[in-house]
């Protein structure tokens, strides 16, 4: 019987390709496809539903319906049993349709109340394109094989949509990937670009669906899968030796490879009708679907292992590798799904913005975008399925919005602004070599954040008076192994040169949370935000820390050198740190090397446990600098990667500034420099208020000094503290609306 089965799939798959290959138009091939469905299954009706757009279903055919309902009758992802279809990308059958949830009649399509109904999602990894309904009057449930037969169909109308196949003459559906399209994201790192679409990884086309012999696709299919553990085993003969949890992960991935269910199941779609690719595809739908699904961070990543190993075998069984012979564009913006930083600094400044479907405002990806000052943008969905190598585009890193294909309106607009921005560099060029000085003659000192060498030309070029920040666990994030003491001391000797005798404050390394290097065993926390990293790592395993801070002493090769350990959370902390500076040091003294001709030793304040830490303590730190991005993140008790959460709580809140205020008035109690790092300090409204608030130094990426110097040096901070002061005494939950005011009225 399941011989039959297979037989007869495989028959119907096969008129349905030459249904397809037919040299007709897009809507007699619509109704063809309903025709061969319903009189294969025995049923009433069959229809195809698409998105005619991200809410909406259009019926585009139909066998057994009113035909001039079709392209008329549409409704609301959700709505009736088509609509719930769509909405949960789950199979609905049921014998008794009209009594079911969700259940809606629609006259308009001439139907009459068929008891039975079986729907099935049309997507595509994950992508949602529409929905196959077949109908019947006899009260019955579609069996397993009949729905499996409908789920292959489905999958094989998906990839034809994919080729356009499915764009019917004078539908109201436009053309995919012709429309414009915008997509609102997350934006990672500001900044405007236009250019043209460069896709990361390429996706691969399976342009053969319908197997012409199944014993032929069966050995393809078994030839790449042994192709594909040859590789694996490749994998994990190349792992970091001694590594057990490394090798722990690439074992997990081994047996996917070797799974006996992946390959049955597989080998029963072939069986089915279906080719080897679209074998390989169908399971990597179903771990799609469930990946979007799981909640366990460990099944997720599973799956994600799975969906990997589905596109390895995929690029093995069509050839289509990451070279496409396409060739990048002068102007490339690149898409993907997600990209990891050593990926992204292969790309280097080249790139004129980077979007991507997944990602993370602290991710690898960020850190280096913001590095290269290229405009990034996080958590825009379907960007990887809209796009097309060469597509117009044009990302809004301001906004997190990326506007694909644009209209002229919005191109116009968009250059507008752009040039707008280019103007406003052109006047902040022109104080570059000015002091940060307001109008009641305070000054700022203005310093810039940096983690490259590419970054260090913008110490001239943005008037910076020193690097506040270099974080140093990029070299460690771009390497597939630890780096070596001798690389590290010339990079750091190199950013020491590069910087020209001015100071340069070197972060120890920062791993950990979001930041996890590719030879470090991954630690399963439920938050890792507050949980092992930075100077906690450090402490308890303290062999990396002893060797950077070898080669930053032998980098200084006697200069000045200033370091600062980060997320220091109490005064046990730093001083254990800093003893290890001690000791590094009197290792360099017996070996002979040269030692700095002054070492300064400071701590990043990111929790707010230290504000309160013993007075000893600020007496003991050379420097302290607050890092506002995780400072403001445990102050609010609101994940800033958490777009529910993060937007909902002001920089200028009076709290925040009350305790900001705080810090800086302990530091001033024993003359201990105190600097302000992050984003907050590169917006030039939220940069005047901190300067208003005590803060003397403020640290930002480059492209920030320009703006933040302009607007201080035409601010009374001493008239605007009083303005703050004010505020608060009103009960004013945040200053913001009155800062505001004040500048109006001053400018």
């Amino acid at each position: 019987m399941a011989q039959d089965t297979q037989s007869e799939s495989r028959k119907l798959l096969q008129r349905l390709r030459d249904a397809l290959a037919e040299d007709s138009a897009g809507q007699e091939r619509l109704d063809k496809i309903t025709h061969l469905i319903a009189t294969s299954m025995g049923a009433e009706v069959c229809s195809i539903y698409l998105f005619r757009d991200q809410d909406t279903l259009e019926l585009c055919a139909t066998e057994g319906l009113k035909k001039d309902a079709v392209h008329q009758t549409r409704m609301k992802v959700g709505e009736g049993l088509v609509g719930r279809v769509a909405k949960a990308s789950k199979v609905i059958n049921t014998d008794d349709a009209p009594s079911a949830k969700g259940f809606r009649y629609m006259p308009e399509t001439g139907e009459e109340i068929f008891s039975s109904f079986c729907g099935i999602p049309v997507q595509r990894l994950g992508e949602n394109l529409g929905v196959l309904v077949v109908q019947s009057k006899e009260r019955r449930s579609f069996s397993p094989d009949e729905v499996y037969a409908l789920e292959v169909v489905a999958m094989v109308l998906a990839e034809m949509t994919e080729l356009g196949a499915f764009v019917g003459e004078g539908a109201a559906m436009s053309a995919r990937h012709q429309q414009s399209v915008l997509l609102r994201g997350t934006s990672a790192q500001e900044g405007a670009a236009e250019g043209h679409v460069w896709l990361h990884e390429p996706r691969v086309v399976v342009t053969n669906p319908v197997a012409d012999d199944p014993e032929v696709e069966l050995v393809r299919l078994t030839e790449a899968v042994d192709e594909l553990r040859v590789g694996v085993d490749k994998m994990l003969s190349g792992a970091v030796r001694g590594d057990k949890e490394q090798s722990e992960v690439l074992e997990t991935y081994r047996m996917f490879a070797n799974s006996k269910g992946w390959m049955r199941r597989m080998e029963q779609d072939i069986a089915r009708g279906l080719s080897a690719e679209a074998a390989v595809e169908k399971e990597q739908s179903t771990a799609r679907a469930r990946m979007e699904q799981a909640t366990d961070a460990y099944l997720r990543e599973r799956l994600h292992d799975l969906d990997d190993l589905s596109n390895r075998l995929l690029r093995i069984l069509t050839g289509q590798g990451a070279e496409t012979g396409a060739e990048m564009p002068a102007d490339p913006i690149l898409i993907a799904r997600n990209i990891g930083p050593g990926e992204l600094l292969e790309y280097g400044r080249g790139l004129r913005g980077i979007v991507l479907e997944e990602g993370s405002v602290g991710s690898h990806a960020a850190i280096v975008a913001r590095a290269l000052a290229i405009p990034l943008v996080i958590h825009a969905d379907r960007i990887t399925t809209e796009a097309l190598n060469g597509d117009h585009i044009m990302v809004d890193g301001d906004q997190g919005i990326v506007h694909l294909r644009p209209d002229d309106t919005v191109v116009t607009a968009f250059r507008d602004k752009i040039a707008m921005a280019a103007k406003a560099q052109e006047r902040y060029a022109s104080i570059r070599d000015k002091a940060a000085t307001s109008t009641d003659g305070i000054t700022i000192e203005m310093h810039m954040n940096a983690g490259l060498m590419a970054d260090l030309p913008s110490l001239n070029s943005s008037g910076a008076e020193g690097v506040g920040l270099f974080r140093t666990e990029l070299q460690f994030l771009v390497r597939n192994k630890m780096p070596k003491r001798t690389e590290l001391a010339q990079l750091y000797s190199r950013v020491m040169e590069a910087a020209n005798g001015k100071r340069v404050v070197f972060r120890t390394l920062d791993i950990g949370s979001d930041k996890v290097l590719p030879y470090m065993a991954p630690q399963d926390e439920p938050n890792p935000a507050l949980g092992w990293r930075a100077v906690r790592v450090a402490l308890d395993k303290p062999g990396v820390m002893r060797m950077q801070l070898q080669a930053l002493l032998r980098a200084a090769n006697g200069r000045a050198l200033t370091v600062m350990f980060p997320f220091v959370a109490q005064y046990s902390e730093y001083r254990d740190a800093h003893a290890e500076v001690l000791k590094a040091l009197e290792r360099e003294r017996i070996l002979g090397h040269p030692l700095p001709e002054d070492i300064q030793i400071g701590a990043m304040l990111e929790t707010p446990s230290l504000a309160f830490a013993p007075q000893k303590f600020f007496e003991e730190v050379d420097f302290l600098s607050i890092g506002g991005n995780d400072l403001k993140q445990f102050f609010f008790a609101a994940d800033r990667e958490n777009e529910r959460v993060r937007r909902r709580y002001d920089t200028l809140n009076v709290s925040f500034l009350t305790f900001l205020e705080g810090i800086v008035n302990r530091c001033a109690s024993t003359n201990t420099p105190v600097s302000f790092c992050g984003e907050d300090a590169g917006r030039p409204i939220e940069a005047i208020c901190l300067a208003a608030m005590g803060l003397r130094i403020l640290s930002m990426r480059p492209a920030s000094i320009g703006p933040v110097k302009s607007l201080i040096r035409r601010t009374d901070l001493g008239a605007l503290r009083a303005v703050i002061h004010e505020a608060r005494e009103r009960g004013e939950q945040s200053v913001r609306h009155s800062v505001m005011e004040f500048l109006r009225n001053s400018s």
